[in-house]
């Protein structure tokens, strides 16, 4: 049978980290940011950990 293939939107969204959760990039950093502080904005900069209640969804479409 064939190997089943990675959706690959996904793919380019999320990444797994080496213990196995899913890293991810933080929303609202696109545009329309002259209105949004600094300080926000140096926080969207960072990744963050995919929450539990998604991550079983998310790794199914990764083929993991």
């Amino acid at each position: 049978m064939a190997k089943m293939k990675s959706h690959r939107g996904a793919s380019k969204r999320f990444k797994l980290t080496g213990t196995g959760k899913v890293s991810r990039h933080k929303a609202y950093k696109s545009h329309i940011l002259t209105k949004k502080s600094a300080k926000r904005k140096r926080g969207l900069r960072q990744g963050t950990l995919l929450t539990s209640a998604d991550e079983k969804r998310i790794k199914s479409v990764l083929s993991v």
